[in-house]
């Protein structure tokens, strides 16, 4: 049974954020806009009967949920096909134009795929700590979620080399998130929240790289869905077009975020998306692919420097 919830622990909510006159922001080589990859990779930490969870996981491809008493084998090869296939899949797209990436990595996923993390290492791709395991940390007590934190940062400092300097988890983070993180030290930024385009800092004065589930291969599972990759490519296009001409209007810089996931778009018809995304955005003036470790240091070292856009 999970501990009750007091909603008065919550943070609070902002409606305002930066309001109608955002900071003027100056990215590395006055990009108009940075656009960073996040590679979610969860194959391997999902719940399943094997690893003694008592319950299938549901993201596969289409809704149903297989029961507990018995294995969704089905859904458990689709997982397996990300980090068997679509992983690589993606990092050769990767790889050939040179872009950096990071990597939300569930810790379990990458010890059971040694692999992933040595070509993360070789790259020289960040690491976003994405839970221990891709599991519920909402639901979850607070003793237990601060275990996972703590065997997440052991885990992936094996594994890949380094510590992980950012962190968010798997959809809903809980009340407790943002305090364990804070309190473990170490964190550079939290990545949790999807509410802007810009990073800020929060109220206990950690930094909050916002997240994106619009700009993110989940529309070809969640309704409305993609058609076909051709409108993943044409949402990313489009929103990177609209970016550019805003800075260019003199609204300001800003942060593109773009979320994928091995077992989705590392399928070949999807990771033509992809491709055609990563050439479009490499032909652009002013658009800059950057780590989300390199936005987040590059934004507390140099935000007291810029003056909010006036009226």
């Amino acid at each position: 049974m999970p501990e009750p919830r007091d909603p008065a622990a919550a943070p609070p909510r902002d409606f305002v954020g930066y309001g109608r006159y955002p900071p003027r922001v100056r990215w590395p080589g006055d990009a108009k806009v940075v656009v960073n990859i996040v590679v979610n990779y969860e194959e391997g930490a999902e719940y399943s009967i094997p690893d003694g969870d008592g319950r299938n996981d549901g993201w596969g491809e289409y809704a149903y949920e297989v029961g507990p008493e018995v294995r969704d084998l089905g859904t458990e090869t689709h997982y397996e096909f990300g980090s068997r296939v679509g992983i690589w899949r993606l990092a050769r797209i990767f790889d050939r134009y040179a872009v950096p990436v990071s990597v939300g990595a569930c810790a379990v996923a990458l010890e059971r795929n040694p692999a992933v993390a040595e070509w993360i290492r070789e790259r020289g791709h960040d690491v976003i700590g994405h839970g221990y395991r891709w599991l519920d940390y909402a639901r979850m007590p607070v003793d237990e979620e601060r275990d996972h934190l703590h065997r997440a940062i052991e885990s992936l400092e094996r594994t890949t080399g380094q510590r992980p300097r950012g962190w968010y988890v798997r959809s809903f983070p809980s009340e407790h998130t943002l305090d364990l993180l804070v309190a473990e030290g170490g964190f550079l930024y939290d990545s949790d929240p999807c509410n802007d385009e810009l990073p800020y800092f929060s109220e206990r004065g950690l930094l909050i790289v916002p997240y994106s589930k619009v700009y993110n291969d989940t529309r070809y599972l969640l309704s409305p869905t993609y058609g076909s990759p051709a409108q993943f490519f044409e949402s990313l296009r489009l929103a990177l077009d609209y970016m550019c001409e805003e800075a260019d209007d003199g609204f300001g810089a800003r942060m593109m975020t773009v979320g994928l996931h091995p077992r989705w778009s590392g399928q070949a018809g999807r990771a033509a998306a992809v491709r055609d995304f990563v050439r479009y955005a490499t032909e652009q003036p002013g658009v800059r692919f950057l780590r989300r470790l390199d936005i987040a240091q590059w934004w507390v070292d140099h935000h007291r420097d810029w003056e909010p856009i006036g009226p």
